[in-house]
């Protein structure tokens, strides 16, 4: 389904100073999943790719600076909304523990460190919580979810 809108996600994980690994996720302040808490991505422009993608959306999220060699591929997620056609897109999933600067509130987001041992999964799209912790122990995901007719709910996993 590559004809589907493409768009990137990336995690930045830290440790904090009590040495819990934590990452970096805001609440979505305008467009789709507005009031969730997400990771920091967005749509690919014409002819970028999902890696130059996830470092201009850190930018322009967060004011972190990331490399592109910096980003771990983890993976390629597929979104389908039968009742909202519009919705649907394929993620490329990215990961790093390597970035530089101090996260700042974007027009998009306000980026805050979260422990990983207690994700706000109850706060995020609803699939975060299948394959989220996964990704952030170092297990690559490959998956297809399809949301249900309040546009909020995974009825179906592929």
């Amino acid at each position: 389904m590559t004809d589907l809108p493409q768009v990137c996600v990336c995690y930045l994980t830290r440790f904090s100073d009590a040495g819990e690994p934590q990452v970096l996720l805001g609440r979505k302040k305008k467009g789709l999943g507005l009031g969730n808490i997400v990771g920091l991505g967005g749509k690919l422009e014409p002819g970028e790719s999902a890696l130059d993608a996830a470092v201009r959306e850190v930018e322009e999220e967060s004011g972190l600076t990331v490399t592109a060699g910096a980003l771990i591929p983890m993976g390629v997620l597929t979104y389908l909304f039968p009742h909202r056609p519009a919705w649907s897109q394929q993620s490329s999933v990215f990961v790093t523990d390597r970035f530089s600067g101090i996260p700042r509130e974007s027009d998009e987001l306000n980026p805050q460190w979260f422990t990983i041992a207690d994700l706000p999964v109850d706060e995020m799209w609803d699939d975060a919580r299948q394959w989220l912790p996964g990704v952030l122990a170092g297990r690559p995901v490959e998956a297809t979810f399809t949301f249900g007719a309040d546009l909020a709910t995974v009825v179906a996993r592929d």
